[in-house]
């Protein structure tokens, strides 16, 4: 897909990964070079969403996809005039975020989980997962307007 061809107010990109945490690096770095002529070259684009996506990316490859070498892990992007959305979506069982302990609370201080799902919620405007919990949404916002979140 050339997305040099679409306008530049919306494009999407779809990439499929192997269930390889080596890949995660190369597949970032691809969609940020995608992404720099949207309008949205700011620190959130460059910082919060590259770590989110990273994140999101590591989540499936690891625990969803079980570092399985036969699944995949199926990333979709959507630029938007004032939006920016990433779907990461892995081949397994899937999970319940919201069963996941804050890892900012003294007593899960010490232990190892859920620290990219805090990252994600923190940096990106938006998380949300399906009904399965096999996919995760994560939105960033371009512009200051309602409900967007000015940090990086």
């Amino acid at each position: 897909m050339d997305l040099d061809s679409y306008a530049p107010i919306q494009r999407e990109l779809v990439l499929e990964l192997p269930s390889d945490l080596d890949s995660i690096e190369h597949a970032v770095e691809f969609v940020m070079r995608r992404c720099q002529p949207c309008g949205a070259g700011d620190d959130r684009l460059r910082l919060n969403f590259r770590v989110g996506l990273t994140e999101a990316l590591s989540n499936a490859i690891r625990y969803g996809n079980g570092t399985d070498p036969h699944k995949r892990v199926r990333m979709e992007i959507e630029v938007r005039q004032c939006s920016l959305t990433a779907r990461i979506t892995d081949e397994g069982h899937g999970f319940d975020p919201t069963g996941i302990p804050d890892p900012t609370t003294p007593q899960n201080l010490l232990k190892p989980g859920g620290r990219g799902l805090f990252l994600m919620r923190k940096l990106l405007d938006e998380v949300r997962y399906n009904d399965r919990g096999n996919s995760v949404t994560l939105v960033l916002r371009f512009t200051d307007g309602p409900g967007t979140r000015a940090q990086a």
